[in-house]
C-alpha cells in the first residue's frame, strides 16, 4: 500500500482544547492524492481502542498519544508515538500508546477522505507518512504549554525551555509542571502561529533504542488482537468455502448441522463475479451458532457437493509448463532503453538463466477473523486489518450503504499481516452474516481456512540474459517475466497493466546499463494473488542477485566486486516505482561494503561451507546481506551467520530496526527453504502446517548481526526491507558451499 501524497496546508493543526483536565492536540490535517476512509469506534470488551485522534496531556502528568497505523509486529506503536514524544519534551517511558479508531470525514468535494491521518499498514510507509504531521502534533502540544508559561509569568516565549514534561525559566529557576499548565494551554488561541520542529542535533528520543510498548501485554498474553475481541450478544461463525477456484456449491444439506444443539443459522455468502474484484474470496456458507465450538461441528456436518470451477484442470506443475511457454514467444515490452537486440549480437560473452517461484501463502499466525454488527441506521467493525479504509469501503459496497461514515471500523492489534490484511474479506463475510442473522457475528477461520484461501503471493518463471563486451562492461540486460499478476481482477484495468505489479523496471540495473529491456507475459490461473512482503521486491531481488553470482562466477569475477563495478559512484538516478522519486546507487555500494566488511567476506571458508552474498534497494531503503552456510554430507543445511548493513535514512528506533531485519530474514529463510502452495484440480492442497512447513527454530541463523548507516537523508520504512535479499544471498552461499546453483524456490530437497 502506498502512502498518498501528502500536501500540508499552511496551517493544517486541528483543533486543541483542554477537555475533562487534559489538553487534547489533534494531528495535523493531510489533504490526500485520492479519496481514503475513516470512522469512530465504540470500545470492544476485547481490545483497548479509546484512545481518538489526539495527544493527550493530562492534570496528572500522564500522556497519552495515539498511533494512527494498525500495528503488526512492525512497531508502529511505538516509532509513531516517538515522533510525537520526541516534540513534545516529555519522558517516553512514562507514555502510554493507544490504537487510534478509524476516522473519515466527508472532504469539500463530497468524498470520503481521512479525517486527520492516512490509516494503513503497508508498503513500509508509516514513518515516511507521518514523519513530519505526527512531530508537528508533538510541537503543537508543547507550544501550547509555553505560551501558558509564558502568559501566566509575564515573560517572553523565547526565554523558556520545555524539557521532560516541565517548561522552565532558566534565569529565575521557575518551572512548571505540563499538568498545572493543562488548563491554561487550552484557552490560548495560536492564531496563525506555526510551531518549530526540534532540530536533529537536539533529538533525545528520535534514533535511541526504546523498548516496544506493547512487548509486556504479548508477552503476558493480555487481550490485544482481532481473535480476542468480543461483543454483547456476539455469535459466532465459521464458514464452509468453496475449495476450488471460482467454484459454486451442486448441492447443499443442512438438515444435519440444524439438528446441532447451539446452531442458530446457515447462511449463503454469494462468490464474487468472476470477472470482477473481491469482496468474499469464495461462495460459502456460514455456519452460525452461540460458540464456536458448535459453529465448527455445524460445518462439519454439512453436506455440499462442490462444482469442480472454470480452473479444475489446473496444477502447480501444469502452471509451471504454461509459464515456461509463454517465454518462448514474445511478450509485452514494458521498458526498452537502447537497442538490446544489436548489443547482444555485439557482445563479446552472454550470460542466461531461468528462475522459478511458487505460489506461498502469507500464514499469519493469527487466522483471519472479524466482528461485525450491522444495525439499520450504522455498521461496527471489529477487525485485525492493514486498512481500515478499505474495510470501512468493501462493507458499505457489499451492504449496498450510501453513507460511509455511518460504519465504523476499529483496528486491532493484528497476529501478523505481511500483506494478507490488505484484504478485507473476512470482514465482509462478518457484516454479510450479520446483516442475515440480525445479530453481531464473529467470524472466525481456522488454519486450514486460512492456507487454502490466501491471496498468494504471484508464481512465475522469469528469464534474464546479460551482455558485456570485451573489455568487461556490462553492455545489456533483459528480465523477462511470465506470471500470473496480482492485479488480474482491479477492476477498469486492461490486461497491459498487470505487469506494473510484477516488474520494477527502474530495479537494478535499470539507468545504470545502455542496452535494458523489460519484458511481461500475463499468464493465466485461478490462484487469487495479492500483496505478500515487499511484494516484487522478494521474487525480483532473487533473481537478479542470483543471477549476477552466475554471471560473476562464469566470468572469474568476484560477486562483490561485479556488483560495485556496475553500480559505480553515489548519484542521484530517476526511479519512478514506490519508493522513488530517485535511487541512488552509491548508498546501495555503501552497504554491500558495510556488510562484507562486517562478515569478513573474501576470507576462505572451511570445506563444505559457503559465504553468499546479496543486495536490494526496496520501497526507499538499502539493505545488504552476507549470509554464512554449512552443508554436510547429506545435503543437510545450517546458516550459520547472517550479517547485514541497512541504510534507511534516519532511523526513529535503532531497535525497531534490529527487530525488523531480524524478523525479514527468518522469515525470507523460512520461505526459502520449504515454502510453497500445491494446487491439483484447480484447488489448494496444503492443509496445515505439516504440509507447508514453515521453518522451525533448529533452522533459524545461529547469528544475526545489523549495522546501521547513519546519514542525513530523509526517513524511510523497514518493515519490508529485511527480506528480499536473504534468498539470494543464501542461494549463493550455498553455490560456495557445494557447487549446487539454486534457480528453483523453495531450496527444500534439492541439496540431498
Amino acid at each position: 500500500m502506498n502512502a498518498p501524497d501528502m500536501k500540508l496546508s499552511r496551517r493544517s493543526l486541528l483543533s486543541y482544547t483542554a477537555v475533562a483536565g487534559a489538553l487534547v492536540i489533534a494531528t495535523p490535517l493531510a489533504s490526500c492524492g485520492r479519496p481514503q476512509e475513516d470512522a469512530a469506534p465504540a470500545k470492544p470488551k476485547g481490545p483497548a481502542v479509546a484512545a481518538g485522534p489526539f495527544v493527550a496531556v493530562r492534570a496528572d502528568e500522564s500522556v497519552v498519544i495515539g498511533f494512527p497505523n494498525p500495528e503488526m509486529g512492525q512497531g508502529v506503536d511505538t516509532s509513531l508515538a516517538m515522533l510525537v514524544a520526541e516534540e513534545l519534551r516529555v519522558d517516553f517511558e512514562k507514555v502510554e500508546v493507544q490504537q487510534m479508531p478509524l476516522g473519515l470525514m466527508l472532504g469539500e468535494d463530497g468524498n470520503v477522505t481521512w479525517k486527520n491521518l492516512p490509516q494503513g499498514s503497508g508498503g513500509s510507509t508509516s514513518i515516511t507518512g507521518h514523519w513530519e504531521p505526527l512531530r508537528k502534533a508533538g510541537a503543537l502540544a508543547r507550544m501550547l504549554l509555553v505560551v501558558a508559561a509564558a502568559k501566566q509569568w509575564g515573560i517572553a516565549e523565547a526565554e523558556l525551555t520545555a524539557e521532560n514534561g516541565v517548561v522552565t525559566h532558566p534565569a529565575s529557576e521557575r518551572s512548571a509542571t505540563y499538568g498545572e499548565l493543562v488548563k491554561a494551554a487550552g484557552d490560548i488561541d495560536l492564531g496563525e502561529a506555526e510551531p518549530e520542529l526540534i532540530a536533529k542535533d537536539k533529538f533525545r528520543i528520535i534514533g535511541t533504542s526504546q523498548k516496544m510498548k506493547n512487548a509486556r501485554a504479548i508477552v503476558t498474553g493480555q487481550p490485544l488482537y482481532g481473535i480476542d475481541a468480543e461483543v454483547p450478544g456476539m455469535l459466532h461463525a465459521v464458514v464452509a468455502r468453496s475449495p476450488h477456484f471460482d467454484g459454486i456449491a451442486k448441492s447443499v444439506d443442512d438438515s444435519a448441522t440444524r439438528k446441532i444443539n447451539g446452531v442458530r443459522d446457515v447462511v449463503k455468502i454469494e462468490r464474487p463475479a468472476p470477472d470482477g474484484p473481491y469482496d468474499v474470496q469464495a461462495e460459502g456458507y456460514a455456519v452460525v451458532a452461540d460458540s464456536l465450538w458448535a459453529a465448527l461441528k455445524g460445518r462439519d456436518a454439512l453436506n455440499i457437493e462442490w462444482d469442480t470451477g472454470p480452473f479444475a484442470d489446473e496444477s502447480s506443475a501444469g502452471f509451471k509448463s504454461h509459464c515456461e511457454q509463454l517465454l518462448e514467444g514474445r511478450g509485452q515490452i514494458v521498458r526498452n532503453d537502447g537497442n538490446f537486440d544489436a548489443a547482444i549480437a555485439d557482445a563479446d560473452n552472454v550470460h542466461e538463466a531461468n528462475y522459478w517461484q511458487p505460489y506461498v501463502s502469507h500464514s499469519p499466525l493469527e487466522p483471519q477473523n472479524a466482528i461485525a454488527d450491522v444495525k439499520t441506521d450504522s455498521v461496527h467493525i471489529i477487525a485485525p486489518t492493514q486498512t481500515p479504509s478499505s474495510a470501512n469501503r468493501m462493507v458499505a459496497a457489499a451492504l449496498d450503504i450510501e453513507d460511509r461514515l455511518s460504519i465504523t471500523v476499529v483496528p486491532t492489534r493484528l497476529g501478523g499481516g505481511f500483506g494478507r490484511r490488505l484484504s478485507n474479506d473476512y470482514a465482509v463475510e462478518a457484516a454479510l452474516i450479520s446483516k442475515a442473522v440480525n445479530a453481531p457475528v464473529k467470524v472466525q477461520w481456522t488454519r486450514d481456512d486460512d492456507l487454502r484461501h490466501d491471496f498468494y503471493r504471484p508464481s512465475g518463471m522469469h528469464h534474464l540474459r546479460a551482455a558485456f563486451d570485451g573489455e568487461g562492461k556490462l553492455t545489456a540486460w533483459t528480465h523477462r517475466l511470465a506470471s500470473a499478476s496480482k492485479y488480474y481482477r482491479r477492476p477498469n484495468l486492461p490486461e497491459t497493466d498487470y505487469w506494473q505489479a510484477e516488474l520494477y523496471p527502474d530495479n537494478f540495473p535499470g539507468n545504470l546499463v545502455d542496452n535494458y529491456r523489460v519484458e511481461y507475459f500475463s499468464a493465466k490461473s485461478g490462484a487469487p494473488r495479492g500483496s505478500w512482503r515487499a511484494p516484487a521486491h522478494t521474487a525480483n531481488a532473487f533473481v537478479v542477485e542470483s543471477f549476477l553470482d552466475e554471471i560473476a562466477h562464469d566470468r572469474g569475477e568476484d560477486p562483490l566486486a561485479l556488483r560495485l563495478r556496475i553500480l559505480g559512484e553515489d548519484r542521484e538516478l530517476e526511479y519512478g516505482q514506490h519508493g522513488g522519486p530517485t535511487f541512488n546507487p552509491g548508498r546501495l555500494a555503501t552497504v554491500l561494503k558495510l556488510a562484507a566488511e562486517k562478515a569478513g567476506y573474501g576470507q576462505k571458508m572451511p570445506d563444505g561451507q559457503g559465504r553468499g552474498i546479496a543486495c536490494h534497494f526496496t520501497f526507499g531503503g538499502y539493505v545488504a546481506q552476507v549470509v554464512d552456510v554449512a552443508i554436510d554430507d547429506q545435503g543437510g543445511l545450517k546458516v550459520l551467520k547472517v550479517v547485514g548493513a541497512v541504510d534507511i535514512g534516519q532511523v526513529v528506533n535503532p531497535n525497531g530496526v534490529r527487530a525488523q531485519h531480524e524478523g525479514g530474514i527468518n522469515d525470507g529463510l523460512s520461505t526459502a527453504l520449504r515454502l510453497a502452495i500445491n494446487v491439483e484440480g484447480g484447488r489448494v492442497t496444503n492443509a496445515n502446517f505439516d504440509s507447508y512447513e514453515l521453518m522451525k527454530i533448529a533452522d533459524a541463523p545461529v547469528d544475526i548481526e545489523t549495522h546501521i548507516v547513519e546519514n542525513e537523508y530523509p526517513p524511510a520504512g523497514m518493515g519490508e526491507m529485511g527480506l528480499p535479499p536473504l534468498a539470494p544471498a543464501l542461494a549463493n552461499a550455498i553455490f560456495q558451499a557445494s557447487g549446487k546453483r539454486i534457480r528453483d524456490l523453495p531450496i527444500a530437497d534439492q541439496l540431498a
